[in-house]
């Protein structure tokens, strides 16, 4: 007797679009990571070639964060407005081309503010893939697919370092500016060319958009009440308040190595930029695979498995967040092989949390309202991408010394622990405003 296939394996062998989406997004991901490292790379030759203090460069590399920080929740609303597919379009143009001025930098201020504008370009980013990661995946799915794209923030560190560092020591700062300009150009053509939402993907089957709507997928189309009275409703939520805290916390050591570790490793570990740029790859590569096994492929292998969903999610957050206090260790050494074991035991707890905290928005959003929690949260969360930096630098100033740099993030990720245990409660979907229950 032939076998009979269940609709959802039919769908997993024949029909992958989405995960072809998913890694489009990912590569987005990618890119977008090699602008924001570029700067924090090149940063010893800055510092010489425009005798910077530790100071100045602290806001030097926290420029990017300020601007892409205030414009999260606009652009989460206005991704709630009109779609991934036309707000991505003009937002990948505009970062490719803010990207390339870089390289035209004359110096402190013309830096700061191609990092301003950068910030403005790339502020859709994560919020628009958390949205159309939505969209096209059903929730059993939800948590791999979203750490395709966050991995990629962490696996840019280990390709993205140590080829802008050849770059830099080869031919100069400018040329790490100008290599990740032009891939941030041909990103832009390929999301013009591949991405659509569901509903306007010509390539997607009917077998394969049933499997998506029927897995939960989040429903496309704008909120009914209005944006504003979207954010407005979401800004008194418990829940969102819970999860923004949280991610804010990760986001505080997230961007302190992000901008910091090279530099750290260069200044206190004493090494050159090129053996600096191999340390650093080391811990971004087990956070890259911490993301994707336990904050991706784990989850969704334990709620297929029959396990709630929301204790499993929460666990692994939590417990991502607690290995993240490792940075205490790293205050402890002189020894640039265990600064280097404690921050990559660090940032793969962090890293394994993280695509949780992503997948949320779309887990727990009323219809329309994915894009504004998305915004709300990585608000706070970049925020703190352009505290971090400054307040690293003036500690490191200061003190001459990265112990009270680190420190600091711990004790805000305690905070973090602590918003996640008791404000974010269950990840069920949040009711609709008022307005609209009897729609």
């Amino acid at each position: 007797m032939k076998k009979v296939e269940t609709k959802a394996a039919s769908s997993q062998r024949n029909h992958r679009l989405r995960w072809s989406i998913g890694v489009l997004l990912g590569v987005g991901v990618l890119i977008n990571y090699f602008d924001r490292i570029n700067l924090s790379v090149a940063a010893p030759q800055l510092k010489h070639d425009f005798g910077l203090t530790d100071g100045e460069l602290g806001w030097l590399l926290s420029g990017f964060f300020w601007s892409y920080a205030l414009l999260q929740i606009p652009t989460g609303m206005i991704l709630d407005r009109f779609g991934v597919t036309r707000v991505n379009r003009v937002s990948t143009f505009f970062w490719s081309l803010f990207s390339t001025l870089t390289a035209f930098a004359s110096g402190f201020g013309s830096i700061f503010g191609a990092r301003i504008l950068l910030g403005v370009a790339e502020a859709p980013g994560f919020p628009a893939s958390s949205k159309a990661t939505g969209y096209w995946f059903p929730r059993q799915e939800r948590a791999f697919a979203t750490s395709i794209f966050d991995a990629a923030a962490k696996f840019s560190n280990v390709i993205g370092v140590p080829l802008v560092a050849l770059a830099v020591v080869h031919f100069g700062w400018r040329w790490g500016f100008g290599i990740t300009g032009a891939l941030s150009f041909l990103y832009f053509l390929a999301f013009v060319i591949v991405y659509r939402d569901p509903s306007q993907h010509p390539r997607l089957s009917a077998e394969e958009r049933e499997y998506i709507r029927e897995g939960g997928a989040t429903p496309e189309g704008p909120a009914q009440g209005g944006e504003f009275g979207m954010l407005g409703y979401l800004l008194r939520n418990r829940k969102v308040w819970g999860l923004t805290i949280g991610f804010a916390a990760y986001g505080y050591s997230f961007y302190l190595f992000l901008t910091w570790l090279p530099n750290y490793l260069v200044d206190t570990m004493h090494m050159s930029i090129l053996k600096s740029a191999g340390y650093t790859a080391i811990p971004w590569a087990c956070a890259t695979v911490a993301d994707l096994v336990v904050g991706g492929w784990l989850i969704d292998h334990l709620i297929a498995r029959g396990f709630p969903e929301t204790p499993i999610r929460k666990t692994v957050l939590v417990a991502g967040m607690l290995l993240g206090l490792a940075v205490f260790g790293a205050t402890r050494t002189t020894s640039p092989v265990w600064a280097v074991v404690w921050i990559s035991i660090a940032l793969s707890g962090l890293a394994a949390a993280a695509p949780v905290g992503w997948s949320i928005p779309s887990l727990i959003a009323p219809r329309g309202g994915t894009g504004t929690i998305g915004g709300i949260m990585n608000f706070l969360n970049n925020l703190m991408g352009a505290v971090a930096p400054v307040t690293t630098g003036y500690i490191v100033g200061a003190t001459q010394s990265f112990t009270g740099a680190f420190l600091t993030a711990g004790v805000v990720l305690i905070v973090g622990i602590i918003a996640y245990v008791f404000l974010l409660g269950r990840l069920d979907p949040i009711a609709d405003p008022p307005s609209r229950r009897s729609d």
